[in-house]
């Protein structure tokens, strides 16, 4: 079982990590750098800005916290142990290849909660480009540069901002992921595609977008941004309505007076396509 007291130092150290890993990011953008696919549709790219990135959290984490195991986007699971780092050294990185300044560095850990049960701990997303540091602690709430932060006041999905990005399997499989994208689009104020996940989340925390969906997501993408929805007042789910858990693929999240249409609407189309 951990405390709140623990929560707060998990998150507290990982701000540390995730803003030195930020750092990294930030020195390289503009310097020439290796890039490949990690697949055959050239879509799912690493850098070597990923790989530095994730080098430094992951001997940081060993450092600090050398009990903990690690699922790293690019170097997968390291280790064993009660608690587990869930780590995106680089999200947003087919904009980092442009040198598009909007990425970010994710992470989250899970643990034994005050119930016993296991749940998401805390949740830090950097955005080096801007200096921008979200961070959480299960039940002590979301901040933004240490000041607190509450998800917007919009009233319905008509006055929304949302948010929405596309899978790598798009070119494959792009029937449900436009199919959706086609139905909410009249729905909303307007929707944004921005190319970072969690730092797309971590907007939506902090008031600046209403709403976001998406389909296959990891649990790197989504973690750390899921408590920061949380702990800022919103509501977070899979697509078909089912409780978010950090391996999530399909997702959706929302104020409270959004969410029950938004969600509503994206679990009738699941159920409709099954």
């Amino acid at each position: 079982m951990t405390s709140g007291a623990e929560a707060r130092e998990l998150r507290d150290e990982a701000v540390v990590i995730a803003r030195a890993a930020g750092d990294i990011l930030k020195a390289r953008l503009n310097l020439e750098r290796s890039v490949s696919a990690k697949d055959t549709s050239g879509v799912d790219l690493v850098t070597d800005a990923d790989r530095a990135s994730e080098d430094a959290i992951l001997e940081a984490l060993g450092r600090r916290f050398p009990d903990h195991a690690v699922l790293a986007e690019e170097r997968g699971e390291v280790g064993k142990g009660t608690f587990l780092w869930l780590v995106d050294p680089l999200d947003g990185t087919v904009n980092y290849t442009h040198r598009v300044p909007h990425f970010c560095v994710s992470m989250a850990v899970e643990g034994p909660g005050p119930s016993g049960a296991r749940q998401l701990l805390a949740g830090v997303v950097v955005n080096p480009m801007l200096g921008e540091v979200f961070a959480a602690a299960a039940g002590q709430g979301a901040t933004l540069n240490g000041a607190p932060i509450r998800v917007s006041a919009a009233k319905g999905l008509s006055s929304a901002l949302v948010c929405t990005g596309f899978p790598y399997s798009l070119r494959e499989s792009p029937e449900a992921p436009l199919a959706l994208f086609n139905r909410l689009v009249p729905r909303a104020q307007g929707v944004r595609r921005l190319g970072a996940a969690a730092l797309d989340l971590a907007y939506l925390a902090a008031g600046r977008f209403d709403a976001f969906f998406e389909y296959g997501l990891k649990p790197w993408d989504t973690a750390a941004g899921a408590l920061l929805i949380q702990e800022a007042g919103g509501v977070i789910a899979r697509l078909d309505g089912g409780p978010y858990d950090a391996r999530s693929p399909d997702i959706v999240a929302a104020t409270p007076l959004v969410a029950p249409e938004l969600m509503a609407e994206c679990a009738a189309f699941v159920a409709a396509r099954s």
